[in-house]
């Protein structure tokens, strides 16, 4: 009989929002690092069977924020500097790559509404507020990563930022040299004139103010 194609972005939906639920638990330190992850409470926690959560597991563990150990016990990940920095690296090649492809794309409203993120962001900072500080940071790049359209582009943020994300978290210190509202404002200044180079080439900068 023909594949139930209908039932598939259910499943998928579901197997995105455990991942994204443990995931943002790593990142702000509520699973914190050296905790033990067991699927059957995650799963009785979400309400949801166990396949999503080992599914979600996996791409935690490909992701570097859980590891397994000899007989499956599953514990979050202590902040590794190395790793770290090579999640950056890869972070920051991804957005400028991105930012290349969108320049010329990128339209009125897309730079109006980078513009409303880095105010954001500068009221943030000036607050001490690092989960606004982050969404607003997120808010900024995610357009030009949008506007680009490059799905690998975006599978491999989306595996890597979170690491990055939470080493940010634990430093909060480094926030505040990291993503400067004066890049921003650069990089959408130079998106605004088109000029793809000066553009790509601070993108990839303000990624690489984050000491670890």
């Amino acid at each position: 009989m023909p594949v139930p194609v209908d039932s598939l972005p259910a499943r998928s939906l579901l197997r995105d929002d455990v991942y994204i639920r443990v995931r943002d638990l790593i990142v702000d330190g509520t699973l914190a690092p050296g905790e033990q992850l067991r699927d059957g409470e995650l799963a009785t926690w979400l309400g949801v069977s166990r396949t999503p959560v080992r599914e979600a597991l996996l791409r935690l563990q490909a992701a570097g924020l859980v590891a397994a150990q000899p007989g499956r016990a599953t514990y979050v990940t202590t902040v590794d500097d190395r790793a770290t920095r090579h999640a950056q690296s890869v972070v920051a090649a991804m957005h400028r790559l991105a930012v290349e492809e969108a320049v010329g794309q990128l339209t009125a409203d897309d730079l109006r509404r980078m513009r409303a993120a880095n105010k954001r962001f500068a009221k943030a900072i000036r607050e001490r507020d690092v989960d606004e500080a982050l969404a607003a940071d997120d808010a900024l790049h995610r357009i030009p990563v949008e506007a680009a359209g490059n799905e690998a582009v975006a599978a491999v943020l989306d595996q890597f930022t979170p690491l990055l994300r939470r080493a940010e978290r634990l430093h909060f210190s480094s926030l505040l040299g990291r993503g400067s509202v004066a890049l921003h404002d650069r990089l959408i200044d130079l998106c605004a004139a088109g000029d793809v180079a000066g553009a790509a080439g601070v993108s990839w900068q303000t990624w690489q103010t984050l000491a670890v």
